[in-house]
């Protein structure tokens, strides 16, 4: 353990997306603040393309890089865990650089993955057909099933809500469904998707261009279904269903190839700790990201209590929203800069097309392209696979904005 406790201008908790992204945006306005990054992993993932990677269309070594290059120049890189907040104190602790002291802190830790929440899972991950592309590991796994499947039947899962992006869940579903169908396999698979959630889709607009998909590939949608357990060996999966009295019911299914996503929630150490509200998430101010009782502490990404969808298009809006506001308040101006929920999620309903749904709070439709987001597009396809990944690489975390603006900003 130091004794001396390290002092910064800003603190920055969370090295992913929105903890470089933020940092590159302070910095490209102010190249001499003191600004540190609170991170333990040594690795930086691209996590939008791990649906194209389970596809056979991303190479997984494509979406890693190693911290050390992610962390915007300029700023430190503290390789330590955050493991309590003192924000009376303004300052946090580590498990292993002792206190950490700032004037503003950002918090942006992501969110976890819980993958213990199912039983038998993490004892069948990689094995027996069992995948999931919400881990960099699993997601090559994910195309050497599918492009080996020839008959049986395909279950895909989605946890309770909230999750990061939604969609994910189902697009792993239609692009398997997509090669099956190029090659002439579709007829003999049985596709089940078993969502724990009431509705296919969570804004209104998007729901019927996506039953026309579920229609074509044959799949059979059950709602309100949870999975609670995983028999790799014996191949079986054990769902908690509710029907529309509310009435329980369990139900095994043998399945041949499963694609499961874990429940998710905030960490731990975000749970417990007095920045948390009553369901674990940061909280902020939904429109200027900043704390509700902690004035000099702002949030954004996966772990706020913010009600948008939780994807990497919304960090990137939100990065913007914070560096404007977190410098406003340190100058002791008033927040300029109001956060409208914008998220998207790419829905990749085939190879090679994709519906690019664009939504911020309430549901509202904010496509960023004039053109009619319900419809399925090759030009999104080509946005996502390679734009995209160029963007977040190469403007994101070099604190280049392009489309980062939102609607509502000031």
């Amino acid at each position: 353990m130091q004794s001396q406790t390290l002092v910064f201008d800003i603190v920055i908790v969370g090295g992913g997306s929105a903890g470089c992204g933020v940092a590159a945006s302070l910095l490209k306005r102010n190249t001499s603040l003191s600004i540190a990054i609170i991170e333990p992993s040594t690795q930086h993932y691209y996590q939008p393309a791990w649906t194209l990677v389970g596809a056979g269309e991303f190479e997984a070594s494509d979406t890693v890089r190693d911290m050390a290059n992610c962390i915007p120049k300029g700023a430190t890189w503290l390789k330590a865990a955050v493991t309590a907040f003192d924000p009376d104190s303004n300052q946090v602790s580590t498990d292993s650089l002792g206190q950490v002291s700032y004037q503003h802190l950002i918090v942006c830790p992501g969110l976890s993955l819980n993958w213990d929440a199912i039983k038998g899972l993490k004892e069948s991950l990689g094995m027996y057909g069992v995948t999931s592309n919400y881990r960099y590991d699993l997601a090559p796994y994910t195309w050497q099933l599918v492009k080996k499947f020839k008959s049986g039947t395909a279950i895909f899962t989605q946890p309770p809500m909230p999750i990061k992006c939604a969609g994910a869940p189902q697009k792993a579903m239609y692009l398997s469904c997509s090669h099956w169908e190029r090659h002439g396999l579709l007829n003999r698979i049985n596709v089940d998707f078993h969502n724990a959630g009431g509705v296919l889709f969570g804004v209104k607009e998007y729901v019927a261009p996506l039953m026309e998909y579920v229609n074509r590939y044959g799949a059979q949608l059950n709602f309100n279904s949870s999975l609670i357990e995983v028999d790799g060996p014996k191949k079986t999966a054990t769902f908690q269903m509710k029907d529309a009295e509310g009435n329980i019911s369990i139900q095994t299914k043998k399945f041949d190839m499963l694609h499961v996503v874990p429940p998710q929630s905030a960490p731990a150490f975000i749970k417990t700790s007095p920045l948390a509200n009553a369901d674990g998430w940061v909280e902020v101010d939904q429109h200027s990201l900043q704390h509700v009782r902690y004035p000099n502490i702002f949030g954004l990404g996966d772990a706020t209590s913010t009600p948008n969808a939780k994807t990497l298009a919304a960090v990137r809006k939100q990065v913007v929203i914070v560096a404007e506001n977190v410098l406003a308040l340190k100058a002791g101006l008033a927040l300029p800069s109001r956060y409208d929920g914008y998220g998207s999620c790419p829905l990749t309903v085939e190879k090679g097309k994709i519906i690019l749904a664009e939504f911020g709070y309430g549901g509202k439709l904010v496509p960023t392209f004039n053109w009619d987001s319900t419809k399925p597009r090759w030009s999104a396809w080509i946005l996502k696979k390679h734009i995209l990944p160029f963007v977040y690489w190469r403007l994101m975390l070099k604190g280049r904005e392009w489309l980062a603006r939102c609607g509502a900003c000031g």
